[in-house]
């Protein structure tokens, strides 16, 4: 595990062995797999020093050697306002933090107006601890889904996750709540998903979609409902939602792909992050207890699935 700490500004780390005869080069473009309009930022405005000076990419490594590099820039305090939520903290370090979502909350704003999002919170959050950096956001959930959330607090490591996300080993694992007795102990819903052009936010299973792939596993019955966990292979919008209507168990309150109003929201809930750090190389595993107000998810431990 590599190991960082904070000064200032910057991330200072010891040269490992296994970086040995390695340039600043290697490591960010075969190492952490950074985006060439990133590495190019750094190489021009001079963010890596190596024992104190201005690095030379292409003078290999020695283990031991100090590298030190500039993340933790200040941000225009305007361009993302601050909105106060007391919002649970999953996991946290000087380069990410995983947020348990509440529901009824966008992720994200839509527009100007909307400002009481968990990205507003999460600047709130950091700025109520003197930090005034970049949050970037590394995936989404639907306003009425709860749980797990990632976030990155730093260019570098938002670059590295969201490379992560896209090679799909960022794992995700959600608790729903489905109409009806669901037949298969696991299965796999592999239909694509597009847009429904007879509505403006409904997703549907479409031959000219999107490839979407849902696993799901049965866990118990309740009320005539099954609770299954599903995780994903890829993540397109609604997904879960999308994939149970199509084989006719919609999940209960989902009114918008048929789902009896039982609750107020559809019952779905990340319950567990599982990834490597974008950094140090550890694993991190998150589990997101529930925390509606009036329970949805009975006699379930996120923490056995």
């Amino acid at each position: 595990m590599l190991k960082t700490t904070r000064k200032g500004n910057w991330m200072e780390l010891i040269t490992p062995k296994k970086w040995q005869g390695k340039t600043i080069e290697d490591i960010l473009r075969n190492e952490w797999e950074v985006p060439r309009k990133l590495t190019h930022l750094f190489r021009m405005e001079h963010k890596i020093q190596v024992n104190g000076n201005k690095a030379n990419w292409s003078i290999p490594l020695v283990t031991g050697d100090k590298v030190l590099i500039k993340l933790f820039d200040e941000e225009d305090q305007n361009s993302i306002p601050a909105f106060f939520y007391d919002v649970q903290v999953l996991f946290e370090d000087d380069h990410v933090i995983v947020f348990n979502k509440p529901p009824f909350m966008n992720t994200h704003p839509n527009d100007e107006k909307d400002q009481n999002t968990l990205v507003n919170a999460a600047k709130f959050y950091l700025e109520s601890k003197g930090e005034n950096g970049n949050i970037h956001q590394i995936h989404r959930l639907d306003k009425d889904t709860t749980g797990a959330i990632l976030f990155a607090k730093h260019s570098l490591a938002g670059a590295i996750l969201d490379r992560m996300l896209e090679k799909r080993e960022i794992k995700r694992t959600y608790l729903a709540i489905i109409q009806g007795h669901i037949n298969k102990k696991k299965g796999t819903i592999d239909e694509p998903i597009g847009r429904d052009r007879h509505h403006p936010t409904r997703r549907r299973v479409s031959p000219s979609g999107q490839n979407a792939i849902t696993h799901y596993q049965f866990i118990k019955v309740e009320n005539s409902n099954s609770y299954v966990k599903c995780w994903l292979e890829t993540g397109r919008t609604h997904q879960i939602r999308v994939h149970f209507s199509h084989i006719g168990h919609p999940l209960i309150g989902d009114i918008l792909y048929g789902g009896k109003p039982t609750y107020d929201r559809q019952a779905l809930h990340a319950a567990k992050l599982a990834f490597t750090h974008p950094i140090t190389g550890e694993e991190i595993i998150c589990y997101a207890p529930m925390i509606d107000k009036s329970p949805i998810f009975k006699d379930i431990d996120v923490y056995s699935l």
